[in-house]
């Protein structure tokens, strides 16, 4: 097909074709598009069939192989004791056990080994996997597991539970309320009788360990309380004999007369001391008077004295008054006065005589005092000593009856807790308050086989239309020229549909005509020719971006339509290195271009006269590289041109030889062959880039493989090429076969194109 527009005079020369195609329908922006999502699913049908059908097919072999399950669940609540909480003076504590602490010793290992051996749960293949069939899929996985681990796995043990244990665990659920203290056990089987004897099972073996357990801790710290009673009753018994022998052995009075007697005997040593000591001030007064005085009579004025002392004192001053009174009425020498005065001096000498044997007395009796006052403060020094000492003695004594006291206290306390175990022992381990018992369920667990298979197959499907949106997404291939309108310098050459196995030959000609791919053969040589000012180029390279695109068979389809036009052709393999169009036309020629463009042979020698009327060059040998001929291209051109052949060069491609680009610059035209569904935007992109030059500026586009019916599932603008009107518009007006039809389509859609 060639999308063109044709001028309104035919007779005037056709001019070089402009292909403006429409912006690209498919929609790219964020606004979803639900008639090209359902476009998409059409075009990638058979990948989401696949692609569920893998997924589903696993899925129902697993879900085909599923049995009903059953499960049943019991609700209990957990207590302490009641005579427990008796006598305890804190009534505000609860008599609730800790929930979570519970929980764990039900998922016990001593509970779950009783339960399977006493329900014989080793002996049932759902819960024992050595009694399994081993299924397809887990035969294979232990074949790749073997792959990479030598290591032959270890067999399971048929009558051992190691491995039951955690099949158990995985049926059984025990847990408990957030909001409350209530406990649920469940258990998940095949079998409806066993998933309610299972709870139940459990329950009543959680109370028989849960009593042995508390049984086991109280012997134990019955034990321990024993031995610490025998040791404390040892240290109990060192202590109080150790307060008493000290007692004995210290002589300790522990009367209290004789220790009241003790303190009245030191009381009084006291008084007596302190008396001694005030007359002995009293006499040290009277002593330190007495020596300071000169005068007697002066001294006795100022001191208490005896009786005697004082009588003599009061006649020394009554005499002195009676001389006194004397001297007022005589004179001195009076006789009275002298014989008065005579007495005096005699009172006087008694009085100081009377005085210093008093100074005497009171002397030895300041000794007296002294040695007394010795005596008594020995006596006392003594008396402290001894009571310091009994109160040392006091304070030990005390200090180790307060230690075998204590030990005691102690030994007391051991007492109680060993009675306080005694007790305990005697009440079981917990009390359980069952709520729910475990019954036999009426119904199977979850859902039934269709709600799985629907599920399952809903899924694949998601995964399915998942995979086939991500590989739209990644596709950058090439499949109209809406994705090519923005390269500059292209020309759309058509779009030449796929050719069944059978119809593409191994020969130069088809035996069976394809008239939709020869008319698209037709329009790519009538889109060359509008290219070219209305004639046809007298050189024409085909290539492509990749090998295995198509170029070689539009290369030999022009020159097979340029043929049968009457038009003298020269098709050339042009792929110097893997070149295999020798193999369709069966030359038999011994050189080929590679050996003309080394020397090795003239032009005559490598040109193949086909009765067609094509003419053919072959590749020829690729081991040679060496060439002494650099103009060898341009000359056969040249040549060809002289005799009025147009030359077609299928060379090699673009991105896998430079010859190519070279070629590209000798010849009129270049005609790119580009896959469809294949060749990436990219690598159009940078061959188109290689090739263009200053004489071959604008390039020919071809896309080859065209699928007719994935083509019109896109929203391009030419996906109705091959619509359903279009054929029926056809059907109405010719008898030919469908064949013939799609090609009459194929020119119908040209035609009106160009109008």
């Amino acid at each position: 097909m060639t999308i063109s527009t044709v001028p309104p005079d035919r007779n005037l020369p056709i001019s070089s074709m402009r292909y403006d195609p429409r912006a690209q329908v498919e929609t790219k922006a964020d606004n979803l598009d639900l008639a090209s999502a359902f476009r998409m699913l059409r075009r990638r049908m058979v990948m989401i069939i696949v692609i569920t059908v893998l997924l589903v097919a696993p899925a129902a072999i697993m879900i085909s192989g599923m049995k009903p399950v059953y499960q049943a669940w019991a609700r209990l609540i957990i207590h302490q004791p009641l005579a427990k909480s008796l006598g305890v003076e804190d009534s505000s504590s609860s008599d609730l056990l800790d929930a979570k602490s519970e929980t764990e010793r039900l998922l016990s290992r001593s509970i779950a080994e009783r339960v399977v051996r006493e329900l014989r749960l080793n002996l049932r293949p759902e819960f024992n996997p050595a009694l399994r069939e081993v299924s397809l899929f887990e035969s294979i996985r232990v074949k790749l597991r073997g792959l990479f681990d030598p290591r032959k796995p270890a067999e399971p043990v048929r009558d051992g539970i190691d491995a039951v244990i955690p099949e158990f665990y995985k049926a059984l659920g025990v847990w408990h309320e957030d909001k409350s203290d209530v406990v649920q056990v469940s258990f998940t089987t095949n079998d409806p009788q066993l998933a309610a004897a299972v709870p139940n099972r459990v329950i009543s073996i959680y109370l028989d360990e849960r009593k042995g357990s508390v049984r086991s801790r109280l012997d134990s710290a019955e034990k321990w309380i024993v031995q610490r009673i025998s040791e404390q009753k040892t240290r109990a018994d060192i202590a109080r004999e150790a307060a008493r022998n000290y007692q004995e052995s210290m002589d300790v009075v522990s009367k209290e007369d004789a220790q009241d007697e003790r303190l009245k005997s030191l009381i009084e040593l006291t008084g007596r001391e302190g008396k001694i000591e005030e007359t002995r001030v009293e006499v040290k007064a009277v002593i330190s008077t007495l020596e300071a005085a000169d005068n007697a009579s002066v001294a006795v004025q100022n001191i208490a004295l005896p009786d005697d002392i004082t009588t003599k004192q009061r006649d020394l001053r009554a005499q002195e008054g009676d001389l006194a009174r004397l001297l007022e009425l005589y004179d001195g020498n009076a006789e009275a006065v002298v014989d008065l005065r005579g007495k005096i001096e005699k009172s006087r000498a008694a009085l100081s005589f009377a005085t210093k044997q008093y100074l005497q007395t009171m002397r030895a009796k300041l000794a007296a005092l002294d040695h007394e006052a010795a005596a008594v403060q020995t006596i006392l020094d003594v008396a402290h000593e001894k009571r310091t000492r009994d109160a040392l003695v006091q304070t030990e004594l005390t200090r180790l009856q307060r230690i075998a006291d204590k030990e005691q206290l102690a030994l007391d306390k051991l007492e109680d807790q060993r009675r306080d175990l005694a007790d305990k022992a005697k009440l079981p381990g917990a009390e359980l308050e069952v709520l729910s018992p475990a019954s036999v369920p009426l119904g199977s667990q979850g859902r039934g086989r269709l709600f799985y298979l629907v599920s399952a197959l809903l899924a694949a499907i998601s995964a399915a239309v998942t995979a086939a949106f991500a590989v739209e997404m990644w596709d950058r291939s090439i499949r109209s020229f809406d994705q090519i309108a923005g390269m500059a310098r292209t020309i759309p050459a058509g779009l030449i549909p796929r050719l069944a196995r059978k119809e593409n030959p191994k020969t130069i000609f088809r035996l069976v005509q394809v008239p939709m791919f020869d008319e698209a053969i037709r329009t790519v040589i009538l889109t060359l020719k509008q290219s070219n000012g209305g004639k046809l180029p007298n050189s024409i390279v085909v290539t492509s971006a990749h090998s295995g695109e198509g170029k070689s068979l539009v290369a030999r389809s022009l020159a097979i339509e340029l043929a049968a036009a009457a038009i003298p052709v020269l098709l050339v393999d042009g792929d110097l290195r893997r070149g295999e169009l020798d193999s369709f036309f069966r030359s038999g020629l011994q050189h080929g271009l590679n050996e003309y463009l080394n020397g090795q042979a003239d032009i005559r020698d490598i040109v193949y006269h086909h009765p067609s009327g094509i003419d053919f060059i072959p590749s020829g040998k690729f081991s040679l590289q060496r060439r002494v001929r650099p103009n060898g291209l341009a000359d056969i051109i040249e040549v060809a041109g002289a005799a009025g052949r147009i030359v077609i060069f299928d060379s090699a491609p673009v991105l896998a030889s430079t010859d190519t680009v070279l070629l590209t610059a000798l010849a009129e035209k270049t005609l790119a062959v580009v896959r469809w569904g294949k060749t990436s935007r990219r690598a159009v992109e940078f061959s188109l880039q290689q090739m263009k030059s200053q004489r071959n500026s604008e390039i020919l586009v071809a896309i080859n493989n065209v699928s007719p019916d994935k083509h019109a599932l896109y929203n391009f603008s030419d996906s109705e090429l091959f619509s359903k009107s279009l054929m029926k518009y056809y059907q109405l007006h010719t008898t030919d076969t469908p064949k013939t039809i799609i090609g009459n389509i194929y020119s119908l859609k040209s035609k009106i194109i160009h109008k």
